[in-house]
């Protein structure tokens, strides 16, 4: 008799195991052929976690996993494609969280897809904020995710009161980085405008083995390395210029009278220009992504293509 009923819970178990795969398959399949365009804009398969979570017989993290897939992909083609549309992006990643949120990579990729404006995200900083807030809800003990929401209030609200907080909370946990601490007084203070910048994206860099997080980093880097040099340079043709009634004709006149060493060049080696009405420009600024100091009139500042952004051709 306990073999017969061994064998009976077996056989139900087996039941349930392939009807479990076979809806997971089914889902897989009508997301797969799903049209695209408008229809697919509006459509976000289930959205509701608390349904899914009574679809998914107990399997919510592989239906986490399939949001969360959905997810990296939908931010992929749009990002591709040039379109400015994400609306899908956020729902898709607070579907994946909610199903599982131990679901630690959607957490940090997912705002660093939300955060930056089109091309190279979808512009919705507000969205970045509350997954961060969710993820630090349900792991509390993750240094890198008080990181990120120190860098979003930094970066994209220019609130340095509430960055300062998020890297002081960061900074008391048993497994932490050793400069969220010094991130965390920078901003107190509000000082070193460039030095705060350079080690977030430095941090920012160490923090994650990512190639295209990690290549954003480097870019910026050496954006904020043009940006200061730049700045400090007019500074000097200005001192230049009170100091002697005219503007400097050349670097050669500021190196004359010791304002400067040598010929400034910009992260590429390239000379920087000194132009006849004293603003300094980069040689070329197609190069050196992200600047926002160096560039000739009416020239945006340049971004990365689709391919290097996406990490896909």
């Amino acid at each position: 008799m306990r073999m017969k009923a061994t064998r009976r819970v077996n056989l139900v178990a087996s039941v349930v195991l392939l009807f479990s795969m076979a809806g997971g398959m089914a889902t897989l399949h009508a997301i797969d052929h799903m049209r695209r365009g408008s229809i697919a804009q509006e459509a976000l398969y289930v959205r509701s976690s608390k349904v899914l979570r009574r679809l998914s017989l107990g399997y919510t993290g592989l239906l986490a996993d399939i949001y969360w897939t959905r997810a990296v992909q939908y931010f992929g083609e749009q990002h591709y494609s040039g379109s400015g549309d994400f609306r899908l992006l956020a729902p898709l990643l607070e579907v994946t969280t909610e199903l599982d949120p131990r679901m630690l990579p959607a957490y940090q990729f997912g705002a660093n897809f939300l955060a930056p404006k089109p091309p190279n995200g979808a512009g919705l900083p507000g969205a970045a904020l509350s997954l961060m807030k969710y993820g630090i809800e349900h792991n509390p003990d993750q240094w890198r995710f008080y990181y990120n929401l120190g860098f979003l209030y930094y970066t994209e609200f220019k609130d340095y009161a509430k960055a300062a907080d998020a890297f002081a909370q960061g900074a008391k946990l048993p497994v932490t980085n050793e400069f969220m601490a010094i991130l965390a007084a920078r901003m107190a203070q509000h000082a070193g405008e460039f030095d705060t910048a350079r080690m977030l994206w430095a941090t920012t860099y160490q923090s994650t083995k990512e190639p295209r997080i990690r290549q954003n980093a480097v870019e910026h880097l050496l954006a904020l390395q043009v940006d200061e040099d730049v700045t400090r340079l007019e500074q000097v043709v200005e001192k230049y210029r009170e100091q002697t009634g005219r503007l400097p004709a050349s670097m050669g006149d500021l190196e004359r009278v010791g304002f400067i060493h040598g010929t400034p060049a910009d992260p590429k080696g390239r000379p920087y220009r000194l132009m006849p009405d004293g603003r300094i420009e980069v040689q070329d600024p197609k190069t050196i992504f992200f600047i926002t100091k160096g560039l000739p009139p009416g020239v945006a500042p340049p971004q990365p293509p689709r391919e290097t952004a996406t990490g896909s051709k």
